[in-house]
């Protein structure tokens, strides 16, 4: 039986309760462990859709977090990677199978037993579900256990955990770069990191926005042109001209008018999730054989070299720092968009309440 200790954690207790401090058990250190102290979490929509029961499976008491960066406090006798005192990052997910061909192909994420989340996910350990980074320490595999850049601050850091990796993949998988015109649909939490990593990997950056107040932030964060996406004349210019699209918008909206600006053989990637079904007409694929997919955060070695990415180009997400206590408010404000471009929660916070 795996012994526990008591960590002290914000979460919600049902669906339609606020957050609030509660005790939650955390398992000692085994083996192949690392425990981590808390410094800086990230505050994603998932968080918000699943501590509010807007997804299915939500599990009660549900302490979310999983834009994770902290310190090394202790490691099991078989740890190899990390040592006390190393700052170190835990992303989306704490474990996998191993087992099946996606494990074996290091593509964790797509784990076909499932993978297991950072919170709401089953605990092998415990027998209940995992509790996520707003906590004061949490416990996992170090094979789940990423390292951080020293250069990089870490508050802003912690964002790249999610929206950073969720950007990254599928650039990266879509070969984005010099010579490639990419377009990126949405600033928020996720088009703002989008932004800045296709820049930095070289590609000509096109940023598609519905509000003309965007413009200048677009730019700022490195977007080469930007197109008001509700303006036929503009979305007209740039028909056939894209290579590639990340569309990063969470609220529906008309995929084919997006499809319409790849070129020949051009993909979209979404990684929003839009709540209702998107309608995608068959002529908008067929006519210049285009791709439409998806593509879910990304693997723990993909992640590594996303964090080693941003290390070598200074790439920090927006952020709002908040303290435990103000994250209610922060997802009322989350809700309205009203952050540029993710909140971040110090941990420290959590010990003077």
């Amino acid at each position: 039986m795996t012994t526990t200790k008591t960590a002290q954690a914000f979460g919600a207790q049902t669906p339609e309760s606020s957050l609030e401090q509660l005790s939650i058990s955390r398992r000692e250190v085994t083996a192949h462990d690392v425990e981590i102290n808390i410094l800086y979490c990230g505050v994603c929509h998932s968080d918000l859709h699943t501590a509010r029961g807007e997804w299915p499976g939500s599990l009660y008491p549900c302490v979310p977090g999983h834009e994770i960066v902290g310190k090394v406090t202790a490691v099991g006798p078989h740890v190899k990677k990390f040592s006390i005192g190393d700052t170190v990052a835990v992303g989306c997910m704490v474990d996998s199978c191993r087992e099946c061909a996606s494990c074996k192909e290091g593509l964790e994420q797509y784990c076909e037993v499932g993978m297991v989340g950072t919170y709401n996910g089953p605990d092998k350990f415990l027998s209940g579900h995992t509790f996520g980074g707003y906590s004061e320490s949490v416990v996992v595999d170090e094979n789940y256990v990423l390292t951080v850049p020293s250069n990089l601050d870490l508050a802003g850091a912690a964002p790249l955990l999610c929206a950073g990796i969720t950007t990254y993949s599928p650039l990266k998988h879509w070969n984005v770069g010099p010579g490639k015109t990419v377009g990126i649909a949405g600033i928020g939490g996720l088009g703002h990191m989008g932004v800045k990593l296709a820049k930095a990997m070289g590609a000509h950056v096109v940023v598609l926005t519905t509000s003309a107040s965007k413009i200048e932030d677009a730019k700022r964060l490195g977007a080469d042109e930007v197109i008001i996406s509700t303006d036929p004349e503009q979305m007209k210019k740039y028909a056939g001209k894209l290579d590639f699209m990340l569309d990063c918008i969470s609220a529906t909206h008309d995929i084919n008018a997006y499809l319409g600006l790849l070129k020949r053989d051009g993909s979209l990637a979404l990684v929003g999730a839009p709540e209702h079904p998107i309608p995608v007409a068959a002529f908008s694929l067929i006519m210049g054989r285009k791709s439409f997919s998806g593509s879910a955060i990304g693997s723990i070695g993909e992640t590594q070299e996303m964090l080693d990415f941003c290390g070598k180009h200074n790439i920090l997400s927006d952020i709002e720092l908040i303290n435990i206590q103000d994250i209610n408010t922060a997802y009322e404000r989350l809700l309205k968009g009203d952050v540029k471009y993710r909140f971040v929660i110090d941990m420290a916070s959590l010990k003077s309440n």
